[in-house]
C-alpha cells in the first residue's frame, strides 16, 4: 500500500486547526455526534465561510443540513497535525519556566512526551523534576539519539538561545518552540514557533491604556525620559541577573544610549 501524500495547506489554515480541535474536543465530551460549520466557526471565533474553506483542505466537506461528523473530524485533524503518534520533548533550560512546563500534565495527554530536561548550570544538573533527573547540556547530542527526540523546547535566557538552538540542530532536532525573547537565525529546514510572554503582556498593555484613558500619555521631557530610561535598565539589569542574561540587558542599554 503506498503512503499517503502529504498536500499543502496553508499556515493560516495550520493555526486554526488546534483551534478547531479543542472546539471538537468539548461537543465530543457532550456525546455530540454532529456539528455545523457555524457551531464550529462560534467556538472557534472565526466565520462559518473560514471553517468550511479550512476543513476542505483535509478532504471534509460534511453534509449539507447535517454538518460534519465530529469523532471523523477530530481523527482528520488529529491526523494532520502529527497527533496520532507520540512526539518526544526535550527541555534546555530548567529554571523556573523550563519546570513548570516539564510538570504541565497537558503536555502528555497530547502526545508530546518531555523524556528529558537539560541545563548548562552545576547547581541543577543532577535535580530531580518529577521523575526526570536534570542533565548536563553537554549531552544533549547523546540523549536525542537515545531518546529519539523529535522537537526541542527552549526556556533558557535569550544570550543562551542561539547557542541551544544550534546544539539542538546538530543533534537532529529540526522543530523548536522557543520560549526565549530572541530571534533564532537557523536554516530554513528547521521549523521554529516562538512564544514570547513579554510581548504578548505589553501587546495588552498598549490596548489596557487605551480601554483606561484613551490616547497614550505625552512624551516626557529630556530629563524625564533620562529617568524613565534608567528605571528601565535596573529593571532589565535586576531580570538579567535572575535569569543569567546579563549580557543581553548590556546590549539593551548600549543601545539606549546610542539612540538619536
Amino acid at each position: 500500500m503506498s503512503a499517503r501524500v502529504p498536500h499543502r495547506i496553508p499556515e493560516a489554515t495550520v493555526a486554526r486547526l488546534p483551534v478547531y480541535l479543542r472546539g471538537l474536543l468539548q461537543v465530543a465530551e457532550a456525546k455530540t455526534t454532529t456539528i455545523s460549520s457555524e457551531r464550529l466557526a462560534e467556538l472557534a471565533g472565526v466565520n462559518a465561510a473560514k471553517v468550511r474553506k479550512d476543513l476542505s483542505f483535509l478532504g471534509s466537506y460534511g453534509t449539507r443540513g447535517v454538518g460534519y461528523d465530529v469523532e471523523y473530524l477530530l481523527y482528520q485533524i488529529s491526523r494532520e497535525l502529527g497527533l496520532t503518534q507520540d512526539w518526544p520533548v526535550v527541555i534546555v533550560g530548567v529554571g523556573n519556566l523550563g519546570q513548570a512546563l516539564a510538570k504541565y500534565g497537558g503536555f502528555e495527554a497530547r502526545g508530546f512526551t518531555v523524556v528529558a530536561l537539560v541545563d548548562a548550570h552545576p547547581q541543577r544538573v543532577g535535580e530531580k523534576v518529577g521523575d526526570l533527573v536534570i542533565r548536563h547540556v553537554d549531552e544533549l547530542s547523546a540523549i536525542v539519539a537515545a531518546e529519539r527526540i523529535a522537537i526541542g523546547i527552549i526556556a533558557t535566557p535569550a544570550s543562551a538561545a542561539q547557542d541551544v538552538a544550534e546544539r539542538l540542530v546538530a543533534a537532529g532536532v529540526t522543530s523548536i518552540l522557543n520560549f526565549a525573547p530572541a530571534r533564532l537565525d537557523l536554516a530554513d529546514h528547521v521549523s521554529v514557533r516562538k512564544v514570547d510572554l513579554s510581548t504578548e503582556l505589553q501587546i495588552l498593555s498598549f490596548y489596557q491604556q487605551r480601554q483606561d484613558g484613551g490616547a497614550a500619555p505625552p512624551m516626557p521631557g529630556p530629563e524625564a525620559a533620562a529617568e524613565q530610561v534608567a528605571l528601565a535598565w535596573r529593571s532589565e539589569r535586576g531580570l538579567a541577573r535572575r535569569t543569567g542574561g546579563e549580557d543581553a540587558a548590556s546590549d539593551k542599554l548600549s543601545a539606549m544610549r546610542t539612540a538619536p
